[in-house]
């Protein structure tokens, strides 16, 4: 399969993307997915294929809801927990500091 994609970023949520083929450009989104996402704005153009790596994505998914349900949105990545959590023998110490 092949499927020439346009990638479109969110202004509104950041590391926010929606794959759509470009052919159906935009209007194939359900309103509500649009409200989510705000404003798109074009990033790039990619011809998608199975052999194709995504830095993010696994491309096989792209394609099958480019196929099945006409985009695919890609979520902006999980923060880093920077809590460091201390062992529990630490904690409970009664030496001071």
């Amino acid at each position: 399969m092949k499927v020439l994609c346009s990638i479109y970023r969110s202004r509104k949520k950041p590391g926010m993307y929606l794959y759509v083929p470009r052919e159906a450009g935009l209007r194939e989104v359900p309103a509500e997915l649009m409200t989510l996402f705000g404003r798109a704005e074009h990033a790039m153009d990619l011809v998608l294929t199975e052999e194709r790596k995504l830095a993010q994505e696994d491309i096989l998914k792209v394609l099958e809801n480019l196929q099945g349900q006409g985009f695919h949105v890609q979520m902006p990545p999980q923060e880093e927990d920077y809590i460091v959590h201390l062992p529990d023998e630490l904690l409970t110490r009664n030496d001071p500091v």
